[in-house]
């Protein structure tokens, strides 16, 4: 079963309001025009930053510390919003990925990690077909003395930091009613996969 925090926040929106968007700091709308087999074609597309994310491993509690939020785009197609996610965060910053990937860690969850000790796992593109944003995962351990704070964002973010047991990942990926991003999917098979040939 997923442990949440003893003081859980409360994720629910209210008063949801609809507007156009015609700028954004995150998000750019383009059209590229190209021939291809003797075809003129046109494609839209958004542009977007790059971004990290970290897979958080407590092996002396054996669970997993994964992060809770809402996201208006699910909201819209499966009526709650609230997904389970990596700690992660967009590459906005002229910084080393794995310094990137520490302050997230540090800002979401509280717990203060060494770059020295975030190791890459791989990277991937998402959103291949509207975005094409590339997203580099890491992993990294920690334990109660890394703990420096309750986490959960800075500024207006709204962050609950959940636990994940060892003995509850198969049965979490197959839960459909828990909203999930493919990456964090990805990590859980990679983790499960290094547990089960002993490599973690």
């Amino acid at each position: 079963m997923i442990k949440k925090p003893e003081n859980s926040i409360n994720l629910k929106p209210f008063n949801m309001e609809f507007e156009p968007c015609p700028d954004s700091n995150y998000i750019k709308l383009h059209r590229v025009s190209y021939e291809q087999d003797g075809r003129r074609k046109s494609w839209d597309f958004i542009k977007v930053h790059d971004s990290v994310a970290v897979l958080l491993a407590d092996k002396e509690r054996e669970e997993l510390i994964l992060v809770r939020q809402f996201r208006p785009p699910v909201y819209m197609r499966e009526g709650t919003g609230i997904t389970y996610e990596l700690c992660a965060g967009i590459t906005d910053k002229e910084l080393p990925l794995e310094e990137i990937a520490r302050e997230e860690i540090l800002e979401e969850t509280g717990y203060n990690v060494e770059t020295e000790d975030i190791h890459k796992i791989n990277s991937f593109y998402t959103a291949v077909s509207f975005a094409g944003s590339r997203q580099t995962l890491f992993y990294a351990e920690v334990n109660d003395n890394l703990l420096q704070g309750e986490g959960g964002g800075i500024g207006n973010e709204k962050i609950e930091v959940i636990r994940l047991p060892f003995s509850e990942i198969e049965n979490f990926m197959f839960d459909e009613t828990k909203p999930k991003t493919p990456g964090l999917l990805f990590a859980l098979i990679w983790f499960k996969r290094q547990r089960d040939t002993g490599r973690k």
